[in-house]
């Protein structure tokens, strides 16, 4: 059970390392981006399902 625990803990990491670099490139505001960032570092798991819905998108 640790095994897949930490798979899937590694397969977070990867998926809000990704939110982060998405929100930093997309067009919204600094204070923005900022926020979102604060919410994925603080709340991966959260924080990455809001980001999905609710999170900004990626510059053209």
């Amino acid at each position: 059970m640790i095994e897949i625990s930490g798979l899937l803990g590694l397969v977070l990491l990867i998926l809000v390392i990704w939110a982060i670099v998405s929100t930093v490139q997309s067009g919204a505001s600094t204070g923005t981006k900022v926020v979102w960032i604060v919410v994925l570092v603080l709340l991966p798991l959260l924080g990455f399902i809001l980001w999905l819905i609710f999170g900004p998108r990626s510059a053209p």
